[in-house]
């Protein structure tokens, strides 16, 4: 089995997040806990895919010594503190733990794998929803009018994840919370959560280089200049409906002979027929005539099935004959926010549409903030750990994976989260059991 560098391994960054939680302020007086006692119990809580703050409490009150010594947690909390304690911290102050995960990948030169064109690491954003309700509500959830005359309460968060078309590990970082300000539909929503976003990124990051990729929503004036402003390139879903000037243009230079057109057959796969039209350098729309984007066209036919797909995008790189294949695959790997992010999340044992807890102040974004948390370094360890891969192949399937991890947890005094994938892979002498009479 390949070795990992020290730094990458799961119990060490484990080690860094909790170092990165001891900085959060602690605005209380007197506390009997620590609030890095505190987060770090929620990121335990979600690494170990427990389903409820009530499982877990259970856990504290059986494993706690495992919780101790794997999480560097002083005094593993309680649900009652968990859910007091966590609900006032600035969702912002969990930011740092993204970055600093991020930035021992960068290190380690893990990151690189996901590298897609010329350097650029696609980023993808998309949002979804976290929690819905016709009875619970607090002050961060939006809400609308059913056609039953009742309110659903719901809750939305922008999700971003860097992505690579080979890869099915994603990197989660940092997301942001949509928030009832941010407006009545889906579109106002995203947009105005991807302005805090930005700035957010940038300043975390500010040297990475990132090609967007987002859905049709995305494709207007005020977004691109928003990515432009912060150094983002971009490969964006346009559809007829929203952009008739694009199409109109495309048409017109097909028939000047002035487009691009060319087909070719799938080096993988010589039963998928792809063809694509681009222009390049012109306007986006009426409304932005001196904004200039680059529309690339494509279709994929199948001759077994019959079946034709047709996408559209607009970016800001060149496109050739060389790289429209390129584009084109960085601009469906989109969906990989969907599938591989949002999906995971919600049914491979994170529990992101569970609700935990929402709280008066910040406890629904914090939960989130740690879930996904719990997310990132589970990816991390998917994309670099010959260990971590190891226990992932034996187990057979994350489910079961989180299912053998969370057992071997309750039945032997553990020192590190390597001793349980070792313990996965290599298997182990099961003792007889010291059972404890009541005297």
């Amino acid at each position: 089995m390949k070795t990992v560098k020290t730094y990458l391994s799961k119990d060490a960054q484990l080690g860094v997040l909790r170092c990165c939680l001891e900085h959060i302020p602690d605005q209380r007086d007197g506390a009997k806990i620590s609030l890095a006692d505190v987060l770090m119990s929620g990121y335990a809580m979600f690494d170990l895919k427990d389903p409820s703050l009530l499982a877990f409490d259970e856990r504290r009150c059986r494993d706690a010594a495992n919780l101790q010594r794997i999480y560097g947690i002083g005094k593993v909390a309680c649900d009652t503190q968990l859910r007091t304690v966590i609900d006032p911290v600035d969702p912002a102050g969990l930011r740092p733990g993204f970055k600093t995960i991020v930035a021992t990948l960068q290190r380690g030169k893990a990151l690189q794998q996901l590298a897609y064109y010329e350097g650029y690491y696609l980023l993808s954003l998309d949002g979804t929803g976290s929690f819905g309700s016709e009875n619970l509500s607090s002050a961060s959830c939006l809400v609308k009018n059913k056609s039953n005359g009742k309110k659903l309460y719901y809750q939305q968060v922008l999700g971003a994840a860097l992505v690579h078309p080979d890869s099915r590990v994603v990197i989660p970082l940092a997301p942001e919370m949509i928030i009832p300000q941010d407006g009545a539909t889906k579109n106002d929503c995203e947009r105005n959560a991807s302005k805090r976003f930005l700035p957010n990124f940038r300043e975390d990051f500010p040297r990475l280089p990132v090609i967007v990729v987002e859905d049709g929503l995305s494709s207007n004036g005020p977004h691109i200049r928003d990515l432009q402003q912060h150094n983002m390139r971009f490969i964006l879903g346009a559809k007829p409906g929203d952009h008739p000037l694009l199409f109109e243009n495309l048409t017109d230079a097909i028939k000047k002979k002035t487009a691009t057109t060319f087909a070719q057959i799938d080096p993988k796969n010589p039963q998928i027929m792809h063809s694509y039209c681009f222009l390049n350098d012109t306007p986006l729309n009426q409304a932005n005539p001196d904004l200039k984007v680059n529309f690339l066209v494509y279709e994929e036919h199948n001759a077994k099935t019959g079946k034709t797909q047709r996408f559209s995008w607009v970016t800001d790189l060149p496109i050739t004959e060389e790289n429209a294949y390129i584009l084109m695959r960085g601009g469906r790997s989109r969906w990989k926010i969907e599938n591989e992010t949002f999906n995971t999340l919600k049914n491979q044992g994170y529990n992101l549409e569970h609700n935990y807890g929402l709280g008066k102040e910040h406890l629904s974004e914090n939960f989130v903030m740690l879930m996904m948390l719990a997310f990132l370094v589970d990816q991390a360890q998917q994309l670099c750990s010959p260990l971590f891969q190891a226990a992932l192949e034996r187990a057979g399937s994350r489910r079961s994976l989180w299912e053998q991890q969370r057992n071997l947890f309750n039945s032997f005094e553990l020192d590190s989260m390597a001793t349980i994938y070792t313990m996965i892979i290599n298997g182990f002498r099961k003792p007889s059991p010291d059972i404890i009479y009541d005297e």
